[in-house]
């Protein structure tokens, strides 16, 4: 498979997450959706999170995780592949250790 095309469904699906968890999760905390990373074969994609304040990411990570049924059909109906990757999500790490550099460079 093309890496142009990789690239356009990896983008695809990074927009259609960030769509579905704007509309379906609370005000309480804002959930960036950092990166996907796609699988060579395309069965598979791992959804990147950053979750603001901190404090909630536990609650914002068990939000999308309870509902990634949902997720997967609001994907699969934007998505027009077949068959439509496997969905899994993770808080990006190196998005928080970015944080993290960011904050000490600003402290000086």
């Amino acid at each position: 498979m093309s890496e142009f095309r990789s690239e356009k469904i990896t983008n695809h699906i990074k927009e259609l997450a960030a769509l579905f968890i704007e509309r379906e999760a609370g005000p309480s905390s804002m959930i960036t959706v950092t990166r996907v990373l796609l699988s060579p074969d395309n069965k598979r994609a791992k959804i990147m999170i950053s979750v603001l304040p901190q404090e909630k990411e536990k609650a914002a990570y068990g939000f999308i995780r309870r509902n990634l049924g949902d997720l997967r059909k609001y994907v699969s109906k934007g998505l027009k592949i077949n068959p439509i990757p496997f969905l899994e999500v993770e808080i990006d790490e190196g998005e928080k250790n970015r944080q993290r550099i960011d904050e000490l460079l600003i402290q000086g």
